[in-house]
C-alpha cells in the first residue's frame, strides 16, 4: 500500500494547533490544516503490513490501507468513496475519535502510529469541499415507515442506512436541534455546530423528516409510534449521570458537568436567558473526573476566564507509555493530555472527595479530600484505601461532576415495556438489535452502555441491517461480522 519505503522516510506528523493565547479568546475549532504535500506523506506511512489490526482496532471496520494509499496517491475523491463506504459521518469521528485503530496499528508497535484519525479528518472535509458530498434521495420507495428515536451519532447513522434502503423515515428529538451529544455534549471548540447543520441538511434533501421537542414518553406517546411506523429503534443514548454521595453534594456551585457543557453551547448558539447561569469566569473550579467530559469542562471554564482550574482524578496516574498488561494492539490505559489540558489546569491522581463545603448561605465555598490507594488482590475486585493523614481542604467557588453515566434514563424503557440489564441498559441482542418487544430495536449507548462515537455510528449501521431485513425479509445494507469488533 502506498509508498513501500513511506514509514521509514517520513515521521508522525498532525495538524498543529493555534496558540493558547488566541484559540481560548473564542469557541472556534483550532487547529491547522496540514498541505496537500504533508497529508500525502502521512499516507505514505501506511505499510504493506500483510494483516491491517488496524481493522479490527476500528468499529466500524474502517478500510484504512486503503485510504492511505489513495492520499498518498492524491487520489482524494477514491478515498472519499472508500471512507464512505464504512462509515456515514467522518467529519465527527476524524474530530472526537480517541482513534483506537491508531493503537492498533502495526508501526506503532516500535515507532508513532500512521496519523488515521488527522487522514480521515481532511479525506471528508476535501470530499465537502470540491461538492462530492451530496444527497443521494432512494432511487424507488418500500412504503414501510421507520421511527428512529434520539438524533446522535447511533440515530443518524440508522436514519441514513434505512432511508438509503428505501423506507420513509422520521426521527424524533427531544431537543431543540438535532444532534443529540454531538450538539449539547461536545463543545464548539471541538466541533463547532455548522458541521453537523451541513450534514443533517443532506439527510433532509435525501428524505428523512426531523421532528424536534419531541419527547417520546411525554408529549410523544410510544402506543401511538407502535401503531402509525412498522418499526421503531430507539438511540436515547445512556444519559443518567453518575452523582457523588457526600456531604453538600446539593450546595449551589457543584453541577453535572453536562449542564455546564450544554448551556455553553446554547449560549454560543445565541441563547441568552437560563433560569440558572452556570458561568466559571474569575471562579476557582474544580472539575472532578479525569476522562473526555472533564477536560471539556477544562477547556469551557479557560474560555470563560475561570481564575483557576483544578483536575481531580481517582484512579492512579496512567504511565505515559504503553503498560506492560496491556499489550499492542489493545487499546492501552495510558496518561493522555488533551488541548484543554494544555491550556492550563493542575491535574491530581489517586484523590478522592470527601466533603464539599457551603457558606451560611448554601453557597459552596470549598471541599475536602483524602488520597487513597488502590489495593489489588488475586480474584478479587480493586478496594480503594484511603492513605491516613492525607485529608487537605480546597477553595473553589464551583465544582463539575464528570463521572460518566450509569445508563438510559427510565422513560423510554417504560414508555415501550422494554427489559433492562443490570446496568438499566435497554436489552437488545446483538445478533438482531431486537428488544423484548416486536417491532422495536436499540442500539447505540441505550443498549451498550457509554461508550464512543464510532461504537455508536457502527450499532446504528448494523441496528439498520436487521431492520431492513425485519421489515423486507432480507437486506442489502452492509454488515460488519460481529465476530471482527473489538471491544473498546
Amino acid at each position: 500500500m502506498g509508498k513501500i519505503t513511506g514509514f521509514l522516510e517520513y515521521k508522525r506528523e498532525v495538524e498543529k494547533y493555534d496558540s493558547v493565547e488566541n484559540r481560548v479568546k473564542s469557541y472556534k475549532e483550532f487547529t491547522i490544516p496540514m498541505d496537500e504535500k504533508n497529508l500525502s506523506n502521512q499516507g505514505a506511512r501506511c505499510m504493506d503490513c500483510g494483516i491491517p489490526f488496524c481493522h479490527s482496532g476500528c468499529p466500524l471496520g474502517n478500510l484504512i490501507p486503503d485510504f492511505n494509499d489513495k492520499v498518498y496517491n492524491k487520489r482524494w475523491r477514491d478515498a472519499s468513496r472508500i471512507l464512505h463506504s464504512t462509515n456515514n459521518f467522518p467529519e465527527f469521528t476524524g474530530r472526537l475519535c480517541p482513534a483506537p485503530c491508531e493503537e492498533a496499528c502495526v508501526l506503532g508497535i516500535n515507532e508513532d502510529p500512521v496519523t488515521i484519525e488527522n487522514i480521515e479528518k481532511n479525506i471528508v472535509e476535501t470530499a465537502f469541499k470540491e461538492g462530492w458530498i451530496y444527497a443521494k434521495p432512494p432511487e424507488t420507495r418500500t412504503g414501510k415507515k421507520v421511527a428512529v428515536i434520539g438524533s446522535g451519532p447511533s440515530g443518524l447513522a440508522a436514519a441514513q442506512q434505512l432511508n438509503r434502503a428505501g423506507h420513509l423515515v422520521t426521527v424524533f428529538e427531544r431537543d431543540k436541534k438535532v444532534g443529540g451529544l454531538l450538539r449539547y455534549g461536545i463543545p464548539d471548540f471541538k466541533l463547532e455546530k455548522q458541521i453537523i447543520d451541513r450534514r443533517i441538511a443532506i439527510l433532509k434533501e435525501e428524505g428523512i423528516i426531523f421532528k424536534t421537542e419531541a419527547h417520546v414518553g411525554k408529549n410523544i406517546k410510544a402506543d401511538d409510534l407502535k401503531k402509525d411506523f412498522d418499526a421503531v429503534l430507539l438511540c436515547g443514548g445512556a444519559t443518567e449521570r453518575r452523582n457523588i454521595p457526600i456531604p453538600g453534594a446539593d450546595l449551589k456551585g457543584v453541577y453535572q458537568a453536562m449542564d455546564f457543557l450544554k448551556q455553553n453551547n446554547q449560549r454560543v448558539d445565541g441563547i441568552k436567558n437560563f433560569e440558572e447561569v452556570i458561568h466559571a469566569k474569575d471562579k476557582n473550579v474544580i472539575v472532578i473526573g479525569g476522562g473526555d467530559t472533564g477536560s471539556d469542562c477544562i477547556g469551557t471554564s479557560n474560555r470563560h476566564g475561570a481564575k483557576s482550574v483544578v483536575n481531580f482524578e481517582i484512579l492512579s496516574k496512567p504511565s505515559k507509555g504503553r503498560p506492560a498488561h496491556q499489550p499492542w494492539p489493545y487499546w492501552p490505559m495510558k496518561l493522555r493530555t488533551s488541548s484543554s489540558h494544555q491550556e492550563g489546569v493542575e491535574r491530581f491522581f489517586s484523590i478522592s472527595t470527601k466533603e464539599f463545603i457551603g457558606d451560611k448561605k448554601g453557597n459552596l465555598k470549598g471541599l475536602k479530600t483524602v488520597e487513597v490507594e488502590w489495593v489489588f488482590k488475586e480474584g478479587e475486585r480493586p478496594q480503594l484505601k484511603e492513605i491516613p493523614d492525607t485529608e487537605k481542604q480546597w477553595d473553589c467557588d464551583l465544582v463539575f461532576l464528570a463521572l460518566g453515566f450509569t445508563g438510559t434514563e427510565k422513560t423510554l424503557p417504560e414508555a415501550f415495556g422494554l427489559k433492562t440489564d443490570f446496568r438499566t441498559n435497554v436489552e437488545a441482542s446483538t445478533r438482531d438489535y431486537k428488544t423484548n418487544v416486536s417491532g422495536v430495536f436499540a442500539a447505540g449507548d441505550i443498549r451498550r452502555g457509554q461508550s464512543l462515537i464510532v461504537w455508536a455510528i457502527s450499532e446504528g449501521r448494523q441496528a439498520a441491517h436487521h431492520m431492513d431485513k425485519f421489515l423486507m425479509g432480507k437486506s442489502n445494507l452492509p454488515l460488519k461480522d460481529d465476530n471482527d469488533l473489538p471491544r473498546v
